[in-house]
Protein backbone atom coordinates (compact mmCIF):
# COMPACT_ATOMS: atom_id res chain seq x y z
CA UNK A 1 0.00 0.00 0.00
CA UNK A 2 2.75 2.46 -0.96
CA UNK A 3 0.09 4.75 -2.36
CA UNK A 4 -1.27 5.31 1.14
CA UNK A 5 2.11 5.90 2.85
CA UNK A 6 3.51 8.78 0.79
CA UNK A 7 3.02 12.14 2.52
CA UNK A 8 1.69 14.80 0.17
CA UNK A 9 3.55 18.17 0.25
CA UNK A 10 1.65 21.02 1.89
CA UNK A 11 1.54 23.01 -1.35
CA UNK A 12 -1.28 20.69 -2.51
CA UNK A 13 -3.38 20.97 0.65
CA UNK A 14 -6.08 23.13 -0.95
CA UNK A 15 -6.82 20.71 -3.79
CA UNK A 16 -5.80 17.17 -2.78
CA UNK A 17 -8.00 14.35 -1.45
CA UNK A 18 -7.94 13.55 2.24
CA UNK A 19 -5.11 11.36 3.48
CA UNK A 20 -5.12 8.41 5.85
CA UNK A 21 -4.73 10.41 9.08
CA UNK A 22 -7.55 12.81 8.18
CA UNK A 23 -10.33 10.37 7.39
CA UNK A 24 -11.71 10.02 10.93
CA UNK A 25 -12.12 13.76 11.51
CA UNK A 26 -13.59 14.26 8.03
CA UNK A 27 -16.13 11.51 8.68
CA UNK A 28 -17.17 12.99 12.03
CA UNK A 29 -17.60 16.43 10.43
CA UNK A 30 -19.72 14.83 7.72
CA UNK A 31 -22.00 13.20 10.28
CA UNK A 32 -22.39 16.55 12.10
CA UNK A 33 -23.34 18.43 8.92
CA UNK A 34 -27.01 19.46 8.97
CA UNK A 35 -27.50 19.28 5.20
CA UNK A 36 -25.84 15.88 4.96
CA UNK A 37 -28.18 14.61 7.66
CA UNK A 38 -31.16 15.92 5.70
CA UNK A 39 -29.96 13.93 2.67
CA UNK A 40 -29.53 10.81 4.80
CA UNK A 41 -32.99 11.32 6.31
CA UNK A 42 -34.57 11.48 2.84
CA UNK A 43 -32.74 8.25 1.94
CA UNK A 44 -33.96 6.41 5.06
CA UNK A 45 -36.84 8.39 6.65
CA UNK A 46 -37.90 5.38 8.71
CA UNK A 47 -34.56 5.34 10.57
CA UNK A 48 -34.17 7.59 13.67
CA UNK A 49 -31.29 10.08 13.49
CA UNK A 50 -29.32 8.58 16.39
CA UNK A 51 -29.62 5.08 15.01
CA UNK A 52 -28.68 6.28 11.53
CA UNK A 53 -25.52 7.95 12.85
CA UNK A 54 -24.70 4.94 14.97
CA UNK A 55 -24.96 2.58 12.02
CA UNK A 56 -22.74 4.82 9.87
CA UNK A 57 -20.12 5.00 12.63
CA UNK A 58 -20.23 1.22 12.96
CA UNK A 59 -19.77 0.80 9.21
CA UNK A 60 -16.87 3.26 9.23
CA UNK A 61 -15.00 1.34 11.93
CA UNK A 62 -11.68 0.12 10.57
CA UNK A 63 -11.67 2.50 7.57
CA UNK A 64 -8.28 4.21 7.53
CA UNK A 65 -7.81 5.39 3.95
CA UNK A 66 -9.80 6.87 1.03
CA UNK A 67 -9.45 3.52 -0.78
CA UNK A 68 -10.88 1.78 2.29
CA UNK A 69 -13.77 4.26 2.30
CA UNK A 70 -14.47 3.50 -1.36
CA UNK A 71 -14.47 -0.23 -0.79
CA UNK A 72 -16.63 -0.04 2.34
CA UNK A 73 -19.16 2.63 1.32
CA UNK A 74 -18.99 3.50 -2.37
CA UNK A 75 -18.57 0.04 -3.89
CA UNK A 76 -21.98 -1.22 -2.64
CA UNK A 77 -23.65 2.03 -3.75
CA UNK A 78 -22.19 1.80 -7.27
CA UNK A 79 -23.09 -1.88 -7.53
CA UNK A 80 -26.66 -0.98 -6.58
CA UNK A 81 -26.77 1.75 -9.27
CA UNK A 82 -25.55 -0.77 -11.86
CA UNK A 83 -28.14 -3.35 -10.78
CA UNK A 84 -31.03 -0.87 -10.54
CA UNK A 85 -30.34 1.62 -13.34
CA UNK A 86 -28.40 -0.21 -16.08
CA UNK A 87 -28.64 -3.40 -18.10
CA UNK A 88 -25.07 -4.30 -17.26
CA UNK A 89 -21.57 -2.79 -17.13
CA UNK A 90 -18.75 -4.37 -19.19
CA UNK A 91 -15.02 -3.66 -19.43
CA UNK A 92 -12.42 -4.27 -22.13
CA UNK A 93 -8.91 -3.86 -20.69
CA UNK A 94 -7.10 -6.14 -23.13
CA UNK A 95 -4.99 -3.29 -24.52
CA UNK A 96 -3.43 -2.53 -21.10
CA UNK A 97 -0.09 -4.11 -20.19
CA UNK A 98 -0.39 -7.27 -18.12
CA UNK A 99 1.65 -5.72 -15.27
CA UNK A 100 -1.06 -4.54 -12.90
CA UNK A 101 1.47 -2.68 -10.76
CA UNK A 102 1.61 0.08 -13.38
CA UNK A 103 -0.32 3.30 -12.81
CA UNK A 104 -2.25 5.21 -15.45
CA UNK A 105 -3.82 8.57 -16.24
CA UNK A 106 -7.13 7.71 -17.87
CA UNK A 107 -8.22 10.45 -20.29
CA UNK A 108 -11.79 9.69 -21.30
CA UNK A 109 -14.85 11.02 -23.01
CA UNK A 110 -17.33 12.34 -20.48
CA UNK A 111 -20.83 10.93 -20.05
CA UNK A 112 -21.72 11.42 -16.38
CA UNK A 113 -20.48 13.87 -13.75
CA UNK A 114 -20.43 11.30 -10.96
CA UNK A 115 -20.47 7.84 -12.49
CA UNK A 116 -17.71 8.03 -15.12
CA UNK A 117 -15.00 7.57 -12.51
CA UNK A 118 -17.17 5.59 -10.05
CA UNK A 119 -17.85 2.86 -12.62
CA UNK A 120 -14.14 2.79 -13.51
CA UNK A 121 -13.22 2.35 -9.83
CA UNK A 122 -15.46 -0.69 -9.56
CA UNK A 123 -14.15 -2.19 -12.80
CA UNK A 124 -10.52 -1.80 -11.74
CA UNK A 125 -11.14 -3.45 -8.36
CA UNK A 126 -13.18 -6.25 -9.95
CA UNK A 127 -10.38 -6.98 -12.44
CA UNK A 128 -7.62 -7.24 -9.85
CA UNK A 129 -5.98 -3.81 -9.98
CA UNK A 130 -4.54 -2.77 -6.61
CA UNK A 131 -6.08 0.70 -6.47
CA UNK A 132 -8.80 2.87 -7.99
CA UNK A 133 -8.50 6.38 -9.46
CA UNK A 134 -8.13 9.87 -8.12
CA UNK A 135 -10.42 12.22 -10.00
CA UNK A 136 -10.54 15.90 -10.84
CA UNK A 137 -13.88 17.52 -9.97
CA UNK A 138 -14.77 21.15 -10.68
CA UNK A 139 -15.37 23.39 -7.67
CA UNK A 140 -18.59 24.58 -9.37
CA UNK A 141 -20.10 21.21 -8.35
CA UNK A 142 -18.97 21.47 -4.72
CA UNK A 143 -22.05 23.47 -3.83
CA UNK A 144 -22.22 22.52 -0.14
CA UNK A 145 -19.44 21.82 2.38
CA UNK A 146 -20.65 18.24 2.85
CA UNK A 147 -20.28 17.53 -0.90
CA UNK A 148 -16.71 18.83 -0.90
CA UNK A 149 -15.91 16.79 2.20
CA UNK A 150 -17.47 13.62 0.77
CA UNK A 151 -15.70 13.81 -2.61
CA UNK A 152 -12.33 14.43 -0.94
CA UNK A 153 -12.91 11.30 1.14
CA UNK A 154 -13.62 9.58 -2.18
CA UNK A 155 -10.20 10.35 -3.73
CA UNK A 156 -11.18 13.56 -5.55
CA UNK A 157 -8.93 16.56 -6.08
CA UNK A 158 -10.44 19.97 -6.76
CA UNK A 159 -10.32 21.68 -10.16
CA UNK A 160 -10.81 25.42 -9.73
CA UNK A 161 -13.12 27.14 -12.23
CA UNK A 162 -14.10 30.75 -13.08
CA UNK A 163 -10.64 32.24 -12.53
CA UNK A 164 -8.83 35.12 -14.17
CA UNK A 165 -6.27 34.22 -16.84
CA UNK A 166 -3.37 34.71 -14.42
CA UNK A 167 -5.07 32.69 -11.67
CA UNK A 168 -5.97 29.97 -14.16
CA UNK A 169 -2.32 29.58 -15.18
CA UNK A 170 -1.23 29.22 -11.55
CA UNK A 171 -4.08 26.81 -10.80
CA UNK A 172 -3.29 24.68 -13.88
CA UNK A 173 0.37 24.50 -12.93
CA UNK A 174 -0.49 23.38 -9.41
CA UNK A 175 -3.01 20.79 -10.60
CA UNK A 176 -0.62 19.40 -13.20
CA UNK A 177 2.15 19.17 -10.64
CA UNK A 178 -0.22 17.35 -8.28
CA UNK A 179 -1.30 14.85 -10.96
CA UNK A 180 2.35 14.03 -11.69
CA UNK A 181 2.96 13.59 -7.97
CA UNK A 182 -0.11 11.36 -7.60
CA UNK A 183 0.90 9.04 -10.45
CA UNK A 184 4.67 8.89 -9.96
CA UNK A 185 5.09 9.30 -6.17
CA UNK A 186 1.80 8.29 -4.53
CA UNK A 187 1.42 5.49 -7.09
CA UNK A 188 -2.23 6.34 -7.78
CA UNK A 189 -4.21 6.16 -10.99
CA UNK A 190 -5.88 9.37 -12.15
CA UNK A 191 -9.05 9.89 -14.18
CA UNK A 192 -9.64 13.14 -16.03
CA UNK A 193 -12.17 14.09 -18.69
CA UNK A 194 -10.84 14.91 -22.15
CA UNK A 195 -12.52 18.32 -21.96
CA UNK A 196 -14.02 20.70 -19.44
CA UNK A 197 -17.65 19.67 -19.11
CA UNK A 198 -19.50 17.06 -21.11
CA UNK A 199 -19.83 17.16 -24.91
CA UNK A 200 -23.58 17.72 -24.92
CA UNK A 201 -23.93 16.45 -28.50
CA UNK A 202 -21.62 13.44 -27.81
CA UNK A 203 -19.09 14.70 -30.38
CA UNK A 204 -16.21 13.78 -28.10
CA UNK A 205 -13.07 15.86 -28.73
CA UNK A 206 -9.99 16.25 -26.55
CA UNK A 207 -9.22 19.84 -25.66
CA UNK A 208 -5.61 20.66 -26.40
CA UNK A 209 -5.62 22.77 -23.23
CA UNK A 210 -6.17 19.59 -21.16
CA UNK A 211 -3.03 18.00 -22.63
CA UNK A 212 -1.06 21.22 -22.19
CA UNK A 213 -2.15 21.33 -18.56
CA UNK A 214 -1.08 17.72 -17.99
CA UNK A 215 2.35 18.49 -19.48
CA UNK A 216 3.01 21.54 -17.29
CA UNK A 217 3.91 19.73 -14.09
CA UNK A 218 6.59 17.28 -15.18
CA UNK A 219 9.94 17.29 -16.96
CA UNK A 220 10.72 20.46 -18.96
CA UNK A 221 9.98 20.13 -22.67
CA UNK A 222 11.74 21.40 -25.77
CA UNK A 223 10.84 21.67 -29.45
CA UNK A 224 12.12 18.15 -30.14
CA UNK A 225 9.65 16.58 -27.70
CA UNK A 226 6.93 18.85 -26.33
CA UNK A 227 5.26 15.90 -24.62
CA UNK A 228 8.21 14.49 -22.68
CA UNK A 229 6.47 14.97 -19.33
CA UNK A 230 3.32 13.24 -20.61
CA UNK A 231 5.26 9.98 -20.89
CA UNK A 232 5.55 9.87 -17.09
CA UNK A 233 1.74 9.94 -16.74
CA UNK A 234 1.16 6.78 -18.78
CA UNK A 235 -1.92 8.25 -20.46
CA UNK A 236 -4.62 5.74 -21.45
CA UNK A 237 -7.41 6.92 -23.80
CA UNK A 238 -10.63 5.50 -22.33
CA UNK A 239 -13.92 5.16 -24.23
CA UNK A 240 -17.23 5.19 -22.34
CA UNK A 241 -20.32 4.04 -24.28
CA UNK A 242 -23.89 4.42 -22.96
CA UNK A 243 -26.85 2.78 -24.68
CA UNK A 244 -29.16 5.47 -23.26
CA UNK A 245 -28.10 8.81 -21.81
CA UNK A 246 -30.54 9.65 -19.00
CA UNK A 247 -29.55 13.33 -19.27
CA UNK A 248 -30.25 13.55 -23.02
CA UNK A 249 -33.46 15.56 -22.56
CA UNK A 250 -31.74 17.95 -20.11
CA UNK A 251 -28.95 18.53 -22.64
CA UNK A 252 -31.48 19.12 -25.43
CA UNK A 253 -33.34 21.58 -23.21
CA UNK A 254 -30.09 23.43 -22.54
CA UNK A 255 -29.38 23.60 -26.28
CA UNK A 256 -32.69 25.38 -26.88
CA UNK A 257 -32.23 27.64 -23.85
CA UNK A 258 -28.86 28.77 -25.21
CA UNK A 259 -30.21 29.12 -28.74
CA UNK A 260 -33.08 31.32 -27.57
CA UNK A 261 -30.99 33.26 -25.06
CA UNK A 262 -27.22 33.34 -25.76
CA UNK A 263 -26.62 34.69 -22.25
CA UNK A 264 -28.28 31.71 -20.58
CA UNK A 265 -26.15 29.99 -17.93
CA UNK A 266 -26.92 26.90 -15.89
CA UNK A 267 -27.70 27.36 -12.21
CA UNK A 268 -26.39 25.31 -9.31
CA UNK A 269 -29.79 23.64 -9.20
CA UNK A 270 -29.35 22.65 -12.85
CA UNK A 271 -26.05 20.99 -11.94
CA UNK A 272 -27.72 19.10 -9.08
CA UNK A 273 -30.56 17.99 -11.37
CA UNK A 274 -28.03 16.68 -13.89
CA UNK A 275 -26.15 14.80 -11.16
CA UNK A 276 -29.34 13.25 -9.78
CA UNK A 277 -30.70 12.30 -13.21
CA UNK A 278 -27.36 10.88 -14.33
CA UNK A 279 -27.12 8.61 -11.30
CA UNK A 280 -30.73 7.44 -11.04
CA UNK A 281 -31.79 7.54 -14.70
CA UNK A 282 -31.93 4.49 -16.96
CA UNK A 283 -28.71 3.92 -18.92
CA UNK A 284 -29.26 0.59 -20.64
CA UNK A 285 -25.97 -1.15 -21.35
CA UNK A 286 -22.70 0.60 -20.42
CA UNK A 287 -19.28 -0.35 -21.79
CA UNK A 288 -15.76 0.84 -20.93
CA UNK A 289 -12.85 0.19 -23.30
CA UNK A 290 -9.18 1.02 -22.70
CA UNK A 291 -6.84 1.83 -25.58
CA UNK A 292 -3.13 1.08 -25.36
CA UNK A 293 -1.15 3.66 -23.35
CA UNK A 294 -0.51 6.74 -25.50
CA UNK A 295 3.28 6.72 -25.07
CA UNK A 296 3.58 5.16 -28.53
CA UNK A 297 1.65 8.11 -29.97
CA UNK A 298 3.90 10.52 -28.07
CA UNK A 299 7.07 8.73 -29.24
CA UNK A 300 5.86 8.94 -32.84
CA UNK A 301 5.74 12.74 -32.66
CA UNK A 302 9.32 13.14 -31.40
CA UNK A 303 11.65 15.07 -33.65
CA UNK A 304 8.98 16.02 -36.20
CA UNK A 305 9.69 19.73 -35.77
CA UNK A 306 6.10 20.62 -34.87
CA UNK A 307 5.37 23.89 -33.14
CA UNK A 308 4.00 23.57 -29.62
CA UNK A 309 0.42 24.28 -30.74
CA UNK A 310 0.64 21.91 -33.72
CA UNK A 311 2.11 19.21 -31.49
CA UNK A 312 -0.81 19.29 -29.04
CA UNK A 313 -3.36 19.60 -31.85
CA UNK A 314 -1.93 16.47 -33.50
CA UNK A 315 -1.71 14.53 -30.24
CA UNK A 316 -5.30 15.46 -29.33
CA UNK A 317 -6.48 14.21 -32.73
CA UNK A 318 -4.65 10.91 -32.26
CA UNK A 319 -6.12 10.42 -28.79
CA UNK A 320 -9.56 11.21 -30.23
CA UNK A 321 -9.07 8.56 -32.90
CA UNK A 322 -8.31 5.97 -30.20
CA UNK A 323 -11.41 6.97 -28.23
CA UNK A 324 -13.63 7.02 -31.34
CA UNK A 325 -12.56 3.67 -32.74
CA UNK A 326 -13.31 1.92 -29.44
CA UNK A 327 -16.94 3.00 -29.10
CA UNK A 328 -19.28 0.13 -28.34
CA UNK A 329 -22.14 0.84 -30.75
CA UNK A 330 -25.76 0.05 -29.97
CA UNK A 331 -28.81 -0.16 -32.26
CA UNK A 332 -29.77 3.35 -31.09
CA UNK A 333 -26.66 4.83 -32.71
CA UNK A 334 -27.50 3.35 -36.12
CA UNK A 335 -31.21 4.21 -35.83
CA UNK A 336 -30.47 7.83 -34.92
CA UNK A 337 -28.16 8.30 -37.91
CA UNK A 338 -30.77 6.86 -40.27
CA UNK A 339 -33.50 9.05 -38.76
CA UNK A 340 -31.36 12.16 -39.23
CA UNK A 341 -30.48 11.20 -42.80
CA UNK A 342 -33.99 10.10 -43.67
CA UNK A 343 -32.90 6.72 -45.01
CA UNK A 344 -32.21 3.14 -43.98
CA UNK A 345 -28.52 2.96 -44.81
CA UNK A 346 -27.70 1.44 -41.41
CA UNK A 347 -30.76 -0.82 -41.17
CA UNK A 348 -28.66 -4.00 -41.16
CA UNK A 349 -27.65 -3.06 -37.59
CA UNK A 350 -31.12 -2.93 -36.04
CA UNK A 351 -34.55 -4.54 -36.21
CA UNK A 352 -37.96 -2.88 -36.66
CA UNK A 353 -38.72 -3.69 -33.01
CA UNK A 354 -35.52 -1.95 -31.86
CA UNK A 355 -36.40 1.09 -33.95
CA UNK A 356 -39.91 1.21 -32.49
CA UNK A 357 -38.48 0.98 -28.97
CA UNK A 358 -36.04 3.83 -29.60
CA UNK A 359 -38.72 6.05 -31.12
CA UNK A 360 -40.94 5.46 -28.08
CA UNK A 361 -38.01 6.28 -25.83
CA UNK A 362 -37.42 9.57 -27.68
CA UNK A 363 -41.07 10.55 -27.30
CA UNK A 364 -40.92 9.86 -23.58
CA UNK A 365 -37.77 11.94 -23.12
CA UNK A 366 -39.12 14.83 -25.20
CA UNK A 367 -42.26 14.85 -23.04
CA UNK A 368 -40.08 15.57 -19.99
CA UNK A 369 -38.83 18.89 -21.42
CA UNK A 370 -40.67 21.81 -19.82
CA UNK A 371 -40.15 24.91 -21.97
CA UNK A 372 -42.60 27.71 -22.67
CA UNK A 373 -41.75 27.90 -26.40
CA UNK A 374 -40.89 24.25 -26.86
CA UNK A 375 -39.39 23.62 -30.31
CA UNK A 376 -39.98 19.88 -30.72
CA UNK A 377 -38.35 19.44 -34.17
CA UNK A 378 -35.19 21.18 -32.92
CA UNK A 379 -35.14 19.23 -29.65
CA UNK A 380 -35.64 15.95 -31.51
CA UNK A 381 -32.77 16.77 -33.89
CA UNK A 382 -30.51 17.59 -30.94
CA UNK A 383 -31.28 14.30 -29.22
CA UNK A 384 -30.84 12.26 -32.39
CA UNK A 385 -27.49 13.96 -32.96
CA UNK A 386 -26.34 12.88 -29.48
CA UNK A 387 -26.89 9.24 -30.45
CA UNK A 388 -25.64 9.54 -34.05
CA UNK A 389 -22.31 11.29 -33.34
CA UNK A 390 -20.52 8.30 -31.77
CA UNK A 391 -21.30 6.29 -34.94
CA UNK A 392 -20.17 9.17 -37.19
CA UNK A 393 -16.89 9.41 -35.29
CA UNK A 394 -16.42 5.64 -35.27
CA UNK A 395 -16.83 5.50 -39.06
CA UNK A 396 -14.36 8.36 -39.53
CA UNK A 397 -11.82 6.73 -37.18
CA UNK A 398 -11.98 3.26 -38.71
CA UNK A 399 -12.05 4.02 -42.46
Amino acid sequence: MAAEMTKTPAVYDEIRPYEAGEMGQAFNELLDDRQFNMVMKSAAPWLPKKLRKGLLRLLFRGVKTPLGFQLRFMKPVVKYVIWRHTDGLTFDEQALPRDKKLRYTFVSNHRDIVLDSAFLDLLLVKNGYPTTVEIGIGDNLLIYPWIKRLVRMNKAFVVRRSLSLHEMMKSSQLMSSYIHFAVTEKRENVWIAQREGRAKDSDDRTQESVLKMLAMGGRPADDSNWGISLEDLNIVPLTISYEYDPCDYLKAREFQMKRDNPRYKKTQQDDLDNMRTGIFGYKGRVHYCCSSPANALIDDLKGQGLSRNDYYKTLAERIDREIHRHYFLYPNNYIALDMLNGNGAQSAHYTPAEKARFEAYLEGQLAKIDLKDKDEPYLRERMLTMYANPLRNFIAATT
